[in-house]
Parts: C-alpha cells; sequence; structure tokens
C-alpha cells in the first residue's frame, strides 16, 4: 500500500510528465520545430522543474537533515545573487561575511536543534543589531544607511522568511506525528503552481495590468485565475495535512494571496535595479531568488497559521 508522501509524489511526477507531453506537443504543432518565446519557456520551465522536484524528492529521503541542507544551500544561493546586484563597499565586507559564515549557518542550527525561542528572534534582534555595528567599525560612512538596509533585508528574507519552509518541521501537532513533511510538500505545492498558472492564465487570458510600473506581464486575469485554481489544488490535497478541505481551501487562498506579494515585491526590487532575473542558475527560471521569491512571504505566514491553529507540544514553547 502507497504512503501518502508516495502517493503524493506519483501525482506530482504524472503532472510534470503530461506537462512535458503538453509542452513538446506545441513545439511540433504550433511552433513547428522553431523558436517560439511563450513555448520555449514554459519548455525551459518544465524542465527546471523536473530538477527542482528531484532535489526536494532526494532531500525527502534524508528527512530533517537533507530538509535543512537543501534550504540552507537555497537561502546561501539566493542572498549571493541579492548581493551580487547590490551596491557594496569595502566596509561591507565584515557584515557580508557574518551573513554568509555566521548568521545563516546559526539559524539552520537553531531549527536542527529545534530551539524555536531563539530561532524566532536571533536574525530580527540580534542579527539586525550586529550587523550594522560590523559595518560602522569599517569607519566608512558613504551611503551608510542604504548599504546596512539591503543587508538586513537580504538576510530577512533570503535566510529567516525562507528558513520557514524547514522550519515546519518543528512543530508538534496532535495526531500528525512525522507527517510534517507533508506540510512542507503542501506548502511548495500550493505557492509553486499558483506562480505557474498565474503565468499560464496571464499569457492566455491576460489583458488588464495591475501594476504594470511594476511588472508588466502582471494582470488581473493571470493572477485572479492562477491564484484561485492554486487554491483549489490545495482543497484537493487536504487529506496530506492535518487540515479540512474548508480549512485547506482558506489557508491555501491565504499564502497564495502571500506568495503573490513576494512575488510583485521582488519585481520592484529588480526593476529598481534594471534586471530581468536576481541570477541564471536555473533554464526558464531565472536565479535561486526568482524561484523562491513567493515562498519567502509565504512560508513564515503558513508556519504562524499552522502553528497558531494546529499546533501543540513543547517544541512550541518559548
Amino acid at each position: 500500500v502507497m504512503t501518502r508522501m508516495q502517493l503524493l509524489f506519483t501525482g506530482v511526477f504524472g503532472t510534470l510528465a503530461l506537462a512535458s507531453v503538453i509542452g513538446g506537443s506545441l513545439k511540433f504543432a504550433v511552433a513547428r520545430g522553431r523558436a517560439h518565446g511563450v513555448i520555449d519557456n514554459l519548455n525551459a520551465r518544465i524542465r527546471a522543474w523536473w530538477w527542482m522536484v528531484a532535489l526536494i524528492g532526494i532531500a525527502f529521503v534524508f528527512n530533517k537533515g537533507g530538509v535543512l541542507v537543501l534550504f540552507g544551500l537555497a537561502s546561501f544561493l539566493a542572498m549571493r545573487e541579492f548581493f551580487s546586484m547590490t551596491y557594496t563597499r569595502r566596509g561591507d565586507h565584515a557584515a557580508l561575511a557574518l551573513c554568509f559564515f555566521v548568521v545563516l549557518p546559526v539559524q539552520y542550527w537553531l531549527l536542527w536543534i529545534g530551539w524555536y525561542g531563539l530561532y524566532a528572534i536571533f536574525i530580527p534582534v540580534y542579527a539586525f543589531l550586529i550587523l550594522p555595528v560590523a559595518a560602522v567599525l569599517q569607519s566608512d560612512t558613504v551611503r551608510f544607511l542604504e548599504r546596512v538596509s539591503k543587508v538586513q533585508w537580504a538576510v530577512m528574507i533570503c535566510v529567516y522568511c525562507l528558513s520557514h519552509v524547514p522550519g515546519l518541521l518543528m512543530l508538534e501537532i496532535p495526531g500528525y506525528h512525522g507527517e510534517n513533511l507533508m506540510l512542507i510538500a503542501f506548502l511548495i505545492i500550493v505557492v509553486q503552481s499558483s506562480d505557474v498558472l498565474q503565468y499560464v492564465f496571464g499569457k492566455t487570458l491576460g489583458k488588464h495590468k495591475i501594476v504594470p510600473k511594476v511588472s508588466p506581464n502582471k494582470t488581473w486575469e493571470g493572477t485572479v485565475g492562477g491564484i484561485a485554481a492554486a487554491t483549489l489544488i490545495g482543497t484537493a490535497l487536504w487529506w496530506v495535512t492535518p487540515f479540512s478541505p474548508w480549512e485547506a481551501a482558506g489557508i491555501a487562498l491565504v499564502v497564495n494571496l502571500a506568495g503573490f506579494a513576494g512575488g510583485l515585491v521582488a519585481s520592484a526590487i529588480k526593476r529598481d535595479r534594471g534586471v530581468k532575473d536576481f541570477g541564471s542558475l536555473l533554464a526558464g527560471h531565472g536565479g535561486i531568488l526568482d524561484r523562491v521569491d513567493s515562498l519567502c512571504f509565504a512560508a513564515p505566514l503558513f508556519f504562524h497559521l499552522v502553528r497558531f491553529t494546529f499546533g501543540d507540544g513543547p517544541a512550541l514553547s518559548l
């Protein structure tokens, strides 16, 4: 008998296989094998998703350790992408070193040992106070406030917010012991499917721009259609969670709205810096931060919704 996790991954791989067939058919029937911007981009996204789902699956095999390593690496790469396009000076080197080699590993170590009380405040309190001190000791005040703010923002988004995905493993939920990996799977599937479906609906039905000066490709039709469809997916996946179908629907809607907000903020940052993507590591997806921007906003909200609504036990004590 297949476990719920095996059944879930079978469904995900089946969906990717179907998407690959559709993408290949469109390339043959519509593009006639020639270059086609939208179809080629869609197929590149599908190929990248095969790799990402495979990596997540491998991480899940190794349980807590694998998930922490995967998201710790994602935080490292996302933060590197962020800093690579921001203005920094020699006086920032000490603060940047602290970000990569102290703040990030300590945050994930706190997850490993399950110390929620310090995990919750380590970055927004202690790191936020220490990083400006590390910078000011270099005696460089040129654009100091701007530089320090960028360092703090990068750590908050790329490390603190993203670490709430593996942070779900800390939660103790009555009647759901040992199943927390499926909470991570639920969150990733719902939020990422919203991104994909917003793209699909936007390309096929999109006409009315939402914020053209920030993200000219985001339309009301694409956003509403994508979020609604992804919310239905979340509702259909209630059986892998401790939620009822109605609870799954409400939570999926909330995290999809948060994910949309994250994508919009990321678009504003890229437009401010004059770049299309944060990086080029993932073909069809840009960089790591392009792929996790929605998760960065959705994960903390999902974590606390689950914690305060369904959680119980000593892992939640301060």
